[in-house]
């Protein structure tokens, strides 16, 4: 099975390609691993540390680089079961993030102090999806 963690080069460029003057949500759905896994580099090597917690972590030291980006939580919940789709998706975490800009977002990715954070959520992550949708029409 292919795991999805970190977003894909051409993904990216795609992204970059949409309108990044107008609003924008994040749905994000996140599976942890049973024990974060960070690489020989990293301070936390051989820490028992679960994926959750991990990604605990990537929360909290991203809160300032997403505040900054105008990044605000506007829903989350606990997804409880797949009633379209693989149900071998099963996931722990759900949620919505709200970008002021596509640029905010993009910005945001290259802020240094996210992308030392980075490294908690690949640690505690097992499997993601991340999926950029626009505002309705009104």
């Amino acid at each position: 099975m292919i795991e999805f963690v970190d977003p894909a080069r051409d993904a990216l460029a795609a992204f970059r390609e949409l309108p990044d003057d107008r609003p924008i949500m994040m749905l994000n759905l996140i599976r942890y691993r049973p024990r974060a896994i960070y690489p020989a580099a990293h301070p936390l090597i051989g820490e028992e540390i679960s994926g959750k917690e991990a990604y605990a972590r990537y929360r909290r030291e991203a809160a300032a680089p997403f505040a900054r980006a105008g990044g605000e939580q506007i829903w989350t919940g606990l997804p409880e079961l797949t009633v379209i789709g693989p149900r071998h998706e099963n996931w722990d975490l759900a949620f919505i993030a709200r970008y002021p800009t596509g640029a905010a977002f993009t910005a945001m990715l290259k802020d240094p102090e996210y992308q030392a954070a980075v490294g908690h959520r690949q640690a505690g992550v097992a499997d993601s999806r991340l999926i950029r949708c626009g505002e309705p029409a009104r």
